[in-house]
């Protein structure tokens, strides 16, 4: 198993926690999308996060959205994820350029500005979900432990990373996220509140060859650690040639008709894995055939 989140209990089911290591779905991202190295960080930190939350929904066919709109110039990302450990995603402008902030780090605060996080679960009700919170730092990390504690009413500490090499591709990525449930006593919540204070940044502990199950032992052993589960998690995208004419035909005769009279080959692209697709004009003509 390369890529995985571990899912746990601790302190006899007061804490919650899910760490995972992500660094080769984030490499396929930036290959995927060419994204800057700041770009990269900023949608390795969302993948990592929609990863880890994708697999806290309990239905199969669950679905989970994480958007990030801001007013800095990457724009916004997306990202979707399922309970199973697929997940997917794409950034607005993905060759945004910055200097490192006053840290020496990739300035992803900078990037997205001030906005607006939104959490949309989709688990087989009539309408999905909806969660939302200001971007309190565009960090990401710190914006989701808000979200957490402010629409969930669950304390949480979540902590994302994504570490370059030099020529810019993924060296490491992961994070974690602890909840508190609720019940959980002062002495616990106090005493994890303590041990986070010291700690080193998550990529620090994955480039110095700790696993998930090493880091989840690091912050909330002592409070007797329980491994639950261990879920592989992937870069999928769920597109194909299929589903690109599906999205043809319902965009209605005028339309495919006004394609095919260019006479040429169209490509449609798929944001969130930049596979493209060649429609030739006969197949337009098929697929006008169907359309209403």
């Amino acid at each position: 198993m390369s890529d995985y989140i571990v899912r746990a209990m601790a302190a006899d089911g007061q804490i919650r926690a899910f760490a995972a290591t992500t660094g080769e779905l984030t490499e396929f991202a930036r290959s995927a999308h060419n994204t800057s190295p700041v770009a990269t960080a900023a949608l390795g930190r969302l993948l990592t996060a929609g990863a880890m939350m994708g697999v806290m929904m309990k239905g199969e066919d669950d679905l989970l959205m994480l958007k990030v709109e801001g007013n800095g110039p990457i724009g916004g990302l997306t990202v979707t994820a399922d309970s199973r450990g697929n997940v997917k995603g794409y950034v607005n402008n993905p060759a945004v350029m910055l200097p490192p902030n006053a840290k020496g780090k990739l300035d992803v605060g900078g990037a997205l500005g001030l906005g607006v996080l939104s959490v949309i679960r989709d688990i087989g009700l009539k309408e999905p979900y909806v969660g939302q919170t200001i971007l309190v730092t565009g960090e990401i990390a710190e914006d989701l432990t808000y979200y957490f504690a402010s629409s969930e009413q669950t304390p949480s500490s979540v902590a994302l990373g994504v570490l370059m090499n030099r020529e810019n591709t993924v060296r490491q990525a992961g994070g974690f996220i602890l909840q508190m449930m609720p019940g959980a006593s002062e002495e616990v919540v106090g005493g994890l509140e303590k041990k986070l204070q010291g700690m080193r940044s998550v990529t620090e502990l994955l480039d110095s060859g700790m696993s998930p199950e090493e880091i989840l032992e690091s912050t909330v052993g002592e409070w007797g650690l329980e491994i639950l589960d261990r879920i592989p998690t992937r870069f999928h995208c769920n597109c194909s040639k299929q589903r690109i004419e599906k999205a043809l035909i319902s965009v209605g005769r005028a339309e495919l008709q006004s394609m095919i009279e260019e006479g040429k080959t169209i490509e449609v692209n798929c944001h969130f894995c930049n596979q493209h697709y060649p429609v030739t004009v006969d197949e337009l003509k098929e697929l006008l055939a169907q359309a209403r």
